[in-house]
């Protein structure tokens, strides 16, 4: 399957979750879904410890590295080294509005300046093979997205991008915490939709408040490219990724959340064996079961007794009989 057609459905980059045991246990749900890193600097991974930000399991395969930064030289780099690690493909932050980021002259506030976007992108494009892409916002602040984002996407696609995520709200830099920047601003699906009849020829993901894989299907019956799901498929992921192969891909991958635990048991042993704890892996799996007899049992139990010292799959087992024993 070529990348395009994974892009139909991603998950979307998302600090602290999206990390390489958040990624394997997504990908023993769908075979197909794009997943992406969480956002790392090219500066960190130019002066830092490559292999613990890069490094990722084949398995997880296909996965986009997500950069921030904002100096083309520096990305260009990253984006070079990144390369070598076999991701899949190197997507630009435009999009993440932290006090952090905006220090850093990256992530948002880069939507007030898209033609050093188009220079950043045209750097990386001209260091790697892999495809480079862009996630975004409509717009920030007091800019009118209607006017923003056409020339943001015209500026940044003559530079060799043809794959966008847009998340369908503004980012307000002043005034608003990251947290309230994901569920304030209201969500504008409508002018999403018409950068695609003004760039038909783009790849066009959208993003921003995407709950359920009914959701999904219908933007992409309308004619968008691509639909991009952040927190549901992180708290639900059974809802939304043991379902994603068969409604968005049409091929079954016929796992129950239960088979998907049994699955992680050999991983989360080698994770052990490496000097791990369980709970960096356990973290991830507490809304396996939501909203299923039992998954309050499953939560409570890996959540109090995961960071023990000598945690393991023994653990893992007796969080799921308390779902077992009630599906009985």
């Amino acid at each position: 399957m070529k990348l395009d057609q994974h892009a139909r459905l991603s998950v979307a980059p998302m600090m602290d979750w999206t990390d390489r045991h958040c990624r394997y246990l997504h990908r023993l749900m769908s075979h197909h879904t794009l997943l992406s890193t969480e956002m790392v600097t090219a500066p960190a991974i130019i002066h830092g410890d490559r292999d613990r930000l890069l490094g990722f399991c084949a398995d997880e395969y296909p996965v986009a590295l997500q950069l921030g930064g904002s100096d083309p030289a520096q990305l260009a780099e990253a984006a070079r080294i990144a390369e070598g690690y076999g991701y899949a493909e190197i997507n630009l932050n435009c999009g993440c509005p932290s006090d952090r980021v905006q220090s850093g002259s990256f992530g948002a506030i880069l939507m007030e300046n898209p033609s050093l976007v188009a220079a950043c992108v045209a750097a990386m494009i001209a260091a790697v093979r892999i495809p480079v892409t862009v996630k975004c916002r409509i717009g920030v602040d007091d800019q009118d997205p209607h006017i923003v984002l056409p020339d943001f996407l015209a500026q940044v696609s003559a530079a060799g991008v043809d794959r966008f995520s847009v998340h369908a709200r503004k980012a307000w830099l002043q005034g608003l915490s990251p947290k309230e920047n994901r569920d304030v601003p209201p969500l504008d699906y409508d002018l999403v939709m018409e950068m695609k009849g003004l760039f038909p020829h783009l790849h066009l993901s959208i993003n921003g408040g995407i709950a359920t894989l009914d959701q999904a299907e219908g933007f992409l019956s309308r004619g968008l490219d691509g639909v991009m799901i952040g927190r549901a498929a992180y708290h639900t992921p059974a809802e939304i990724l043991l379902n994603a192969d068969a409604q968005i891909y049409g091929d079954p991958l016929g796992r129950t959340a239960e088979e998907v635990v049994h699955l992680m048991l050999p991983y989360i042993a080698d994770h052990l064996a490496q000097g791990g704890r369980l709970g960096q892996v356990s973290r991830h799996m507490l809304g396996l079961f939501q909203g299923r007899p039992g998954a309050r049992g499953w939560r409570r139990h890996l959540s109090e007794n995961a960071h023990a010292d000598g945690a393991g799959p023994a653990v893992v087992l007796a969080a799921l009989d308390h779902v077992t024993r009630l599906a009985a």
